[in-house]
């Protein structure tokens, strides 16, 4: 089977290509932006084929399509980070709205058996204390980030009541893991850890969000993209549910630093008290179940972090615009 990835050189895509380019013939799509990183992709060199190129510029998607021929589309390509949706709202109704309807559009005209559209948990909105979304629960979505989500989310299950495009609508929970782009949480406080510079935490820290580690969440999407119904939606979470400022005091302690370095900072504009959501459909019908516990997936992570410092700093100049603009 042949699968194009588009974003595959992105946080989640890139795990998902490790994990199956030795299984299936995969083409990766990716516009290389910011967050994209082929050194994410360097164990499993020679594996996969390469397209440099932007959902956005259709003629450029079409001779993707024309060239590597995919049977099946996994699409995770989206701008994704709150804060930057909230600078630059434009930029993420670009890509995520008209990117995905560019790929909806070619999947129809070179029939692609399969289309798996990756949302998030964040296109339902926000819960209080208690409940958890399910696969039913009326979209509320309450950022730019989540709107341009929502939209792409609810485009690609139109396709399949409007056209019969065999869409599969895919929402996980928070992920985290090794080469995630440290404007993310987690890799935002190692990275300041380390540094001994202050820890921005929003409002008191007390939102609440579910933790997914990233190679559980690609390993789902391999079990929906065989095994899952057309048509249908998949929330992926772990039950693993932990208030930020428990993650943020948790990282200083793998770290030995002390907890006077977190700075509480001014909330962000709308944010989400709580995301948290039922599983049940994946677990049950496709027998998907998380491997790696919160605690143990953070150790790994902060281990990878300290492992990989030269790419993260790599990354400083772009970062420090970007705190710059949100903490201050």
């Amino acid at each position: 089977m042949k699968v194009l990835v588009t974003g595959g050189a992105g946080f989640i895509g890139s795990a998902f290509v490790r994990l199956y380019a030795s299984v299936y013939t995969v083409g990766v799509v990716d516009a290389l932006t910011y967050a994209g990183d082929l050194e994410r992709l360097s164990s499993i060199e020679g594996l996969y084929e390469f397209y440099h190129a932007d959902i956005t510029d259709m003629s450029a998607l079409k001779k993707v399509f024309e060239d590597f021929r995919p049977d099946v589309v996994v699409h995770f390509a989206a701008e994704t980070h709150v804060d930057r949706s909230i600078l630059e709202p434009q930029k993420f109704v670009k890509t995520n709205v008209e990117g995905t309807l560019n790929l909806l559009e070619l999947a129809r005209e070179f029939k692609i058996e399969r289309f798996v559209n990756i949302s998030t948990d964040e296109v339902y909105g926000e819960l209080g204390e208690t409940g958890k979304f399910k696969e039913d629960t009326p979209l509320n979505p309450n950022s730019p980030y989540s709107v341009s989500k929502a939209s792409a989310d609810m485009l690609g299950r139109a396709y399949y009541r409007t056209y019969g495009l065999p869409v599969i609508t895919v929402r996980p929970s928070n992920n985290y893991g090794p080469w995630q782009y440290p404007e993310k949480l987690i890799p935002v406080v190692i990275l300041k850890a380390l540094k001994n510079e202050h820890i921005p935490v929003y409002g008191t820290g007390m939102n609440i969000r579910e933790w997914l580690y990233v190679d559980d969440c690609a390993r789902a999407i391999g079990m929906i993209l065989e095994q899952g119904i057309v048509g249908e939606i998949y929330n992926i979470s772990s039950g693993e549910e932990k208030r930020n400022i428990e993650v943020v005091r948790e990282i200083l302690r793998l770290l030995g630093k002390d907890e006077t370095l977190i700075r509480f900072v001014k909330d962000r504009p709308g944010h989400d008290y709580r995301y948290a959501t039922d599983a049940t459909k994946i677990r049950t019908e496709l027998g998907w179940e998380p491997k790696i516990k919160f605690e143990e997936g953070l150790k790994k992570t902060v281990g990878w972090y300290l492992e990989h410092i030269d790419w993260v700093k790599a990354k400083l100049r772009d970062l420090e615009e970007l705190w710059k603009k949100v903490y201050s």
